[in-house]
């Protein structure tokens, strides 16, 4: 049998979510600190304290370390409630980039890097930035990379320069990927090393201006020049970065599904409670069919997004690594989000692309989710790869229970 139901615990968590973030989080959003580059650290600690309160704080961490061990259905229904307000999953510590480096560390750090780097995210203390992507470099490709870590037998001298660096100003943990220089000390290639934001040789040269402001502290241009790090400080193994960063990815993917489908639905809910009121032409906006076949489609594509993003969890759930349909998910649920902004954006006419509702800064900001963690072309690329290489699951009987099930025939190599 199909089950579209959740647990009722989770449920309950979600609509305690939501509350929580349309009574004390919402009312953040005309806080001056929301800047252009994003909210700032002091709005984020206040913000994170609200949630402290409230018992909602970095509740996806695993049981051991304070949380509620959340799977990722579970964390599928609480982040969309959480994603009501962009800053909702600032207050919960549940934002990009911290949520994703969260899961990573929890996965490949030393107790002792644990200790130090994880803990005091996982208790809101402080903020931690990934910094891979790089100037005419490693991106979407990070195959590409040019930031080179030299070893001489007892230290790594790292150089190199990054940029779209989310929230390295101020931040205190930094995951640095680096490829390590051949040399007669050890193994080499691209690597992932852990420090303190405060290590000299880390330079933030600047911030760059966005579209989108709901990451704290923007995004920044870094330099590395003589960073001089301990093997200690190697985060899992030398030359497995792109092994790591592919753990990373597939559920770093879904939990921005999560988050953004939230953000969209607040836009949907404004553009009907528009709709309803606002009239033209004699009647209310929403009785005219233009209008109405707008809100439909918002509803068709919110619930299509839904789907989407519970039934990739559930595989993930199940033991499935999630790489072919987290890519899906991604390109299919970016896209018709993005949509749903835009449509509420028309339905509010020019109201909408004033800050006089949240919708104008839900559509800025879903525009770039059509781009973090691989753009839409990159993701229908490696679908199609996928599919020539193996072929599709449709192609087979479904299996009994309800993992994808290899295709009848494998193409030949």
């Amino acid at each position: 049998m199909i089950d579209f139901a959740p647990p009722a615990e989770l449920s309950d968590l979600a609509r305690r979510v939501r509350a929580f973030v349309a009574e004390r989080i919402v009312p953040y959003e005309r806080d001056p600190r929301l800047t252009a580059h994003g909210p700032t650290d002091a709005l984020r600690a206040e913000l994170v304290a609200e949630a402290r309160a409230a018992g909602l704080l970095t509740i996806q961490a695993p049981q051991k370390w304070g949380g509620m061990g959340l799977s990722h259905i579970g964390q599928a229904l609480v982040f969309e409630a959480a994603g009501w307000s962009t800053l909702g999953p600032v207050a919960m510590n549940c934002a990009a980039p911290d949520e994703g480096n969260m899961y990573l560390l929890g996965r490949i750090a030393r107790e002792d890097q644990a200790e130090q780097f994880l803990l005091p995210m996982i208790r809101g203390e402080r903020r931690s930035c990934f910094a891979m992507t790089e100037p005419g470099g490693a991106g979407s490709d990070p195959a590409q990379l040019l930031t080179e870590a030299v070893f001489d037998g007892a230290t790594y001298t790292i150089s190199g320069r990054k940029w779209l660096i989310t929230g390295a100003e101020g931040a205190r943990t930094w995951i640095i990927m680096a490829r390590v220089a051949p040399n007669a000390h050890g193994p080499d290639g691209p690597t992932l090393f852990v420090c303190e934001g405060d290590t000299p040789g880390i330079h933030i040269e600047r911030r760059m201006n966005s579209m989108d402001r709901n990451y704290v502290e923007g995004h920044a241009v870094v330099r590395f020049e003589g960073l001089a790090l301990s093997p200690a400080h190697v985060l899992g193994e030398v030359g497995q970065a792109l092994r790591y960063a592919q753990m990373r990815l597939a559920p770093a993917r879904m939990t921005h599904c999560m988050r953004w489908l939230g953000a969209a639905a607040r836009a949907h809910a404004i553009a009907i409670d528009h709709a309803r009121t606002r009239t033209a032409f004699g009647k209310p906006l929403g009785e005219h069919q233009g209008v109405s076949f707008m809100l439909a489609e918002n509803e068709i594509d919110l619930h299509v997004a839904r789907l989407l993003i519970w039934r990739t969890c559930w595989l993930m759930d199940q033991g499935a690594k999630g790489r072919h349909e987290s890519s899906i998910a991604k390109a299919e649920v970016s896209e018709r989000l993005f949509r749903v902004a835009d449509r509420c954006v028309q339905v509010l006419g020019g109201i909408g692309t004033t800050d006089e509702t949240v919708v104008e800064m839900i559509y800025r900001d879903l525009r770039g989710f059509r781009l973090y963690d691989g753009p839409t072309e990159v993701h229908k690329h490696a679908i199609g790869r996928q599919l020539i290489r193996n072929g599709t699951e449709f192609a087979a009987p479904p299996a009994a229970d309800g993992l994808p099930q290899a295709p009848l025939a494998k193409a030949a190599e």
